[in-house]
């Protein structure tokens, strides 16, 4: 299976309601007309993956301050040619960003879905957003792609982070 029919698979189980609901059709009649709609390449949109990172048991989340964007984010980026899932591709990233070893996938699949414009000459990030929850003990290490790491509480997010992020951890925290 491709990753391309792995997203369609995973978009088209993935239980959604309202706003959320009407995403995940645009991302599906997206993928449905843009076979590259995977990658960078694809100038119309593309999807992407990332993932909180979370430790339930401190009551924290683990945030990067995204070097060109410089704002506090979750974990995620560009998929690759060597991703062969969606979760798998959103593990990865939150693996290299974050530098946290044996981090893991919540189950049940993506928390929610984020859909965003980007510069040109791309125009939208069509996120898929998942939870990764951290191992006891882990510790952060600073990638390239972040000017910093840190650890929040919950009721910290709100202050540091855009709406995005609040929702992907109210939804995370749900799921939990």
């Amino acid at each position: 299976m491709s990753l391309h029919d792995d997203a369609v698979l995973v978009l088209k189980n993935f239980e959604a309601q309202g706003q959320q609901e009407q995403l995940r059709q645009a991302y599906l009649d997206h993928l449905s007309v843009h076979p590259d709609g995977m990658w960078k390449a694809c100038r119309a949109g593309h999807i992407t993956a990332s993932a909180l990172v979370i430790d339930p048991s401190r009551g924290r989340v683990l945030l990067t301050l995204h070097r060109k964007l410089q704002m506090w984010l979750q974990m995620g980026g560009h998929c690759e040619p060597d991703d062969y899932t969606l979760g798998q591709a959103a593990l990865r990233e939150a693996t290299e960003e974050s530098g946290v070893p044996g981090l893991t996938l919540l189950p049940g699949g993506p928390v929610t879905l984020d859909r965003h414009p980007i510069p040109a000459p791309c125009n939208w990030h069509l996120d898929v957003q998942y939870a990764a929850l951290a191992p006891a003990g882990a510790v952060e290490a600073i990638s390239d792609e972040s000017l910093d790491l840190r650890w929040f509480a919950y009721d910290e997010v709100a202050g540091v982070a855009d709406e995005s992020v609040v929702r992907l951890l109210e939804r995370t925290r749900a799921a939990l």
